[in-house]
């Protein structure tokens, strides 16, 4: 709970820390302070309201979560279990502006029936903040059970005036009408009844929902003095033109309570409202349903009464929306806006900006409005300056914040100086000097930065002083101070001098500046110095040309030789990353081939195991296979597939002879898929089917994930996944439809993602029946429409790409190449509308820089598909002859090869080399050894 034990500080090193919620709080001032600047509350010689205070409001009304003074930015939830006065004052007492500590320490006070200093708590904070509906009115019951004697009852107008400034609240307002009928015996108290009840009407009286109660209690309270008939008559006819709910109920009550019916132009206005009001309940319904704050109904709710245009149906639904959403600084943006632009009512804009400062403090843009909306309507220069300085306390969350506040008073104090006299010139020079000491010291501090890069302020002073006073020196001066606080190195910054010079000052001036700008800007040089000699030709003699030529042409070589070596040295980071990339790829591909390998070898053993004990150590074993035996027949019904990839699919290993009851025993104990051979050949049709590669090996379930991964292309029949002999994925599978118009729909899943890998699609053909059918998806001669980059950084997306090539036309489509795990190669095809817009794409993005790669980029000319010559397997004829191995060398002589013409056309990701081929003539044994003493 609460406690007053010493300990040591470790801010401030005073026995000064006291236990707060069990949590230790140091109560020196000066700690406080450093506190507050730990955590960015706060600028250091500032004593203002925290806006994390609001923040916590926020917390504290949708999630019951307030944010600890000592904590900063971390949020904990507020332990109402431990709260008690002596620890709410404390708290209020290190910090004034915790919104939470506020509430529970009213809601504390009012238990213990402490009134006077729950009054004095409620003035407190009404101060520093905005109050609730629920906080007013419990405030004002209380007021009001106090009540003895009529200064009492003004007191409580007085709260009243307050309530009713804060938010546009019907209850409020309602319960102002019924306490001011109480004092209607007073002298002037029915006409004072009657404004107050104008005013309700003018406030809340369009409110759909719950205006109806300020007008039932107006006509009661009229009928209740027995008043004239007429203004019975001029209420009912002013509510039944007003769109509220339960309209008809009022109409009836109407025509009973007239004796002469219902007049046909209130028939008319009533009927009007009616339209209006079945236009609007479909947004009161969404209200009604919706859960707080509601903010995207109440944005519906706006925009439609916008486009209606009745500014007074507009003001009402802002006023409502505001009311639940008091922290949303958009809204009180968008609200004031209208409000300036539309209605320019003095009272309503200045009311309503003074109420989203105070709901907002944080937010910049809202006391920007404020001080051009108090200009605009005459507000008196001390009135200004007052908002000025409580906008520089209100702890905005960025530099520039400050910067564009400060702007906007500089502004305002510059339209209100005449250049004649001499006092308003002074604070406005004043005023400027201020803002830099102010962005140095306080900002700075806070955020290590202040906020004002360009020195923009600097810059607006100097301008006045030189187009306006004439004060040619102290441009010059503000100027300097501007380049030396690390602009001298940026072209535009010179220009911008240059410009001035050359508009106010004179021809030696200029000629310095450019000089100085030749020798210090870093960005742009190549401008600089065509400005300085552009400058020469109109201005300069002979010699001051030379000297510009001169000092131009050794400027722009030093630069070129720095960046000359910029570029090398960026190459060779560029390699260096590449390399270590290809050390990383190739050593996680080495890692998973290793564990890839332990797997295998263990389901291996596995398998082997499992086969002994079905058999035994004393049973007959199948009888192996001579090489060559019987593998016509067994090839002859394989199917070799090829995928858009242009890989061939392997062949499945020819099947072992089984003995009886091992595949039975085997689906028993590893539950492993059937194989897709254990499918008649009459259930398979090759029309209705497509071939899927490059999953990946360890895919779980792939029947049921390529199941349901093509079930939206049509009815699946089946699918045959290839499986190993001890049950492994192989990572193909073959997908069959009931229907082949399904199959075209499938074949646009190709290079879909899954776990990871592309998946590659591609129609299912018999290469025994159709040997010639090749697929392969991509053009491979010349596409002068297609542009082909390379050396893109592996990072590179789609997105990044389209951003960078639409500058130069009309992006069709575009392709990343990557292998078949799915990793990207650096290289890209991007396809235009045209050549023109292709050829613009390659002058202007060849060589060019992205993420510190340097791009190549051409036509695109794809390297033509080599095939593999088709001839007779050697199994087919019978034969037992093996392949050449890796180890064996070539025995034919050198001089029976020669050396190919390269190409005469570049290929986009190939290299043009010569390359070896083989005579065709056939040579007989005399050939031979003449060629071989050939000398």
């Amino acid at each position: 709970m609460f406690s007053v034990q010493p300990q040591s500080c470790s801010s401030c090193n005073v026995n000064c820390v006291r236990s707060l919620n069990h949590q230790p709080v140091c109560v020196q001032l000066q700690c406080i302070r450093k506190q507050r600047l730990k955590f960015h509350l706060l600028p250091a010689k500032w004593s203002g309201p925290i806006t994390r205070s609001h923040i916590d409001r926020h917390y504290r009304i949708h999630s019951n979560v307030s944010l600890s003074v000592g904590t900063g930015a971390v949020p904990v939830e507020h332990d109402k279990a431990n709260v008690n006065t002596p620890c709410a004052f404390l708290q209020l007492s290190i910090n004034a502006f915790d919104y939470n500590c506020h509430v529970d320490l009213i809601k504390l006070l009012r238990q213990e029936g402490k009134l006077h200093r729950l009054r004095k708590a409620r003035q407190k904070m009404s101060e520093l903040f905005p109050l609730t509906e629920e906080i007013w009115l419990d405030w004002l019951k209380d007021e009001i059970r106090l009540t003895e004697d009529e200064s009492d009852r003004e007191k409580v107008y007085e709260l009243f005036e307050r309530a009713v400034k804060d938010y546009v609240c019907p209850e409020i307002w309602l319960e102002y009408v019924q306490y001011s009928i109480g004092g209607m015996g007073a002298q002037g108290g029915i006409e004072r009844v009657r404004s107050i009840f104008e005013r309700a009407l003018t406030a809340v009286g369009l409110h759909m929902t719950k205006g109806a109660s300020i007008w039932e209690a107006y006509r009661e309270f009229e009928i209740l003095l027995n008043a004239q008939l007429e203004r019975i008559h001029t209420l009912f006819r002013r509510q039944l033109a007003v769109p509220l709910m339960d309209m008809e109920g009022t109409y009836a009550e109407y025509s009973d309570w007239a004796d002469d019916g219902v007049p046909e132009m209130v028939t008319r206005q009533y009927r009007r409202a009616l339209q209006q009001l079945e236009k609007g309940k479909p947004f009161e319904e969404a209200l009604l349903v919706s859960e707080p704050p509601k903010l995207a109904e109440y944005q519906a709710y706006i925009d439609f009464e916008m486009k209606e245009g009745d500014p007074a149906r507009v003001q009402i639904i802002f006023e409502r929306a505001l009311a639940e959403n008091c922290l949303v600084p958009d809204l009180w943006i968008k609200y004031t806006t209208y409000l300036d632009r539309q209605l320019k009512i003095k009272d309503l804009v200045l009311s309503a900006h003074e109420r989203a400062v105070r709901n907002c403090p944080w937010t910049m843009g809202l006391w920007k409005s404020y001080l051009l909306a108090l200009e605009r309507h005459g507000a008196d220069h001390q009135t200004v300056t007052d908002v000025f300085e409580k906008a520089l306390n209100a702890g905005f969350i960025q530099a520039t914040d400050y910067v564009e506040i400060w702007q906007s008073f500089l502004d305002y104090l510059r339209r209100r100086v005449d250049f004649k006299w001499s006092r308003e010139l002074d604070e406005l020079r004043a005023a400027f000097a201020r803002s830099l000491d102010y962005l140095k010291q306080d900002v700075e501090e806070r955020f290590s930065e202040s906020g004002d890069l360009s020195c923009t302020i600097m810059q607006i002073w100097a301008r006045i002083e030189a187009l306006h006073c004439k004060n040619m020196q102290k441009a010059r001066e503000l100027w300097d101070s501007i380049m030396t606080k690390g602009n001298a190195k940026h072209a535009n910054m010179w220009l911008e001098y240059y410009n001035l010079e050359r508009s106010y000052g004179d021809a030696s001036h200029c000629r310095k500046a450019l000089h100085r700008a030749v020798q210090c800007t870093s960005d742009y040089p190549e401008h600089v110095c065509d400005v300085l000699l552009n400058f020469e030709r109109v201005e300069g003699s002979l010699e001051d040309w030379d000297a510009a030529v001169q000092k131009t042409e050794t400027k722009i070589n030093r630069v070129n030789e720095q960046r000359v070596a910029e570029k090398e040295a960026l190459q060779a980071r560029q390699e260096e990353e590449k390399a270590e990339h290809r050390r990383k790829a190739k050593a996680d591909k080495k890692g998973q081939k290793k564990s890839q390998k332990v797997n295998r070898t263990g389901d291996k053993r596995k398998a082997d195991d499992e086969y002994e004990e079905e058999w035994g150590e004393d049973a007959e074993l199948p009888s192996k296979r001579l090489r060559g035996e019987d593998d016509f027949g067994s090839t002859a019904t394989e199917e070799l597939m090829e995928t858009e990839s242009g890989l061939f699919g392997r062949r499945a290993p020819p099947r072992k002879t089984e003995p009886p009851g091992f595949r039975k025993n085997q689906r028993a104990s590893s539950e492993a898929p059937q194989q897709p051979q254990d499918v008649s050949k009459e259930q398979r049709i090759d029309e209705n089917c497509v071939f899927v590669s490059n999953l990946a090996f360890n895919l779980d379930d792939p029947e049921g994930k390529l199941r349901a991964l093509f079930q939206g292309c049509g009815t699946v029949q089946q699918v045959r996944p290839v499986f190993s002999m001890n049950g492994v994925f192989r990572g193909y599978c073959y997908v069959q439809f009931e229907d082949r118009l399904a199959v075209p729909e499938a074949l646009k899943l190709d290079r879909k993602e899954v776990d990871g890998r592309p998946m590659y699609v591609s129609p299912c053909v018999d290469k025994n029946k159709n040997p010639d059918f090749k697929v392969f998806k991509y053009k491979t001669a010349m596409e002068k429409h297609k542009i082909f980059i390379s050396g893109l950084p592996y990072t590179c997306t789609k997105e990044t790409l389209e951003d960078l090539c639409k500058q130069h036309g009309t992006v069709k489509a575009i392709r990343l190449v990557t292998n078949r795990s799915g990793k990207p190669k650096g290289l890209a095809y991007v396809e235009y509308e045209n050549e023109a817009q292709a050829s613009q794409a390659v002058l202007k993005m060849d060589g060019s820089m992205l993420e510190n790669f340097t791009l190549s980029v051409a036509i695109s000319n794809p390297p033509s598909r080599k095939m593999e010559d088709k001839g007779v397997p050697s199994r087919l004829l019978g034969a037992a002859i093996r392949g050449k191995g890796r180890t064996q060398i070539s025995l034919l002589p050198r001089s029976l090869y020669r050396q190919s013409t390269p190409d005469a056309k570049a290929e986009n990701g190939t290299v043009s080399a010569p390359h070896t081929t083989e005579t065709d003539g056939s040579l007989s044994n005399e050939d031979f050894a003449r060629m071989l003493l050939k000398k």
